[in-house]
């Protein structure tokens, strides 16, 4: 199935399978594109959170008027800095943010679970690099790939492109079947 994206300069929509790659400096504001991905033309979406706790993605969603009805949320932090973790049936948790395989078990499930239209943001790939490593952040994103293909489901990656060696990053984009690139003004090129 087709989803539509609501990104400046990209296709109006793309296929199921597709991993949109989200190229911004690390001071780029973010979360009006990410949260214009997880509600547009979706039943369903997880945020795969590694730089922030569910607390706070929630705190996000609700700021940005999404609905939560639809959400779920995937917590990488809070279990490893030792933070309370909210009994919510829409939050999971694993370890820590470097567990590529609890992580990508969550989303399987995760899509398995959930009929529809399927949305996925990752965010973000580069502190999952920042615990881990870089080969551990690709091998996350070509599994993640499968996996889209697998349940006809999309997803939106972070990377913060100034953190990573330039072969990196070229590798990040050929996992990629959109590459958006946002920049310190806002503003936005697509290449796909």
């Amino acid at each position: 199935m087709d989803y539509d994206l609501a990104i400046d300069g990209a296709p109006d929509s793309v296929p199921g399978g597709t991993v949109v790659l989200l190229l911004h400096p690390s001071t780029g504001e973010t979360d009006r594109m990410d949260t214009d991905f997880l509600k547009t033309d979706t039943d369903h979406f997880l945020v795969v959170s590694t730089r922030t706790t569910a607390r706070e993605v929630t705190q996000k969603l609700e700021y940005y008027d999404v609905d939560e009805d639809s959400a779920e949320i995937l917590d990488t932090l809070s279990v490893e800095r030792g933070y309370s973790r909210r009994g919510a049936s829409h939050v999971h948790y694993v370890s820590s943010p470097d567990d590529v395989d609890g992580i990508l078990t969550a989303i399987d499930q995760f899509l398995t679970d959930n009929p529809g239209k399927r949305r996925v943001s990752f965010d973000s790939l580069t502190e999952l690099a920042y615990y881990a490593d870089e080969a551990q952040a690709l091998d996350a994103i070509q599994r993640l790939g499968g996996l889209l293909e697998r349940h006809d489901a999309v997803a939106l990656v972070h990377v913060s492109e100034e953190v990573h060696d330039a072969e990196d990053v070229d590798a990040f984009r050929d996992a990629s079947d959109v590459v958006v690139e946002l920049d310190e003004d806002g503003n936005v090129a697509t290449d796909y």
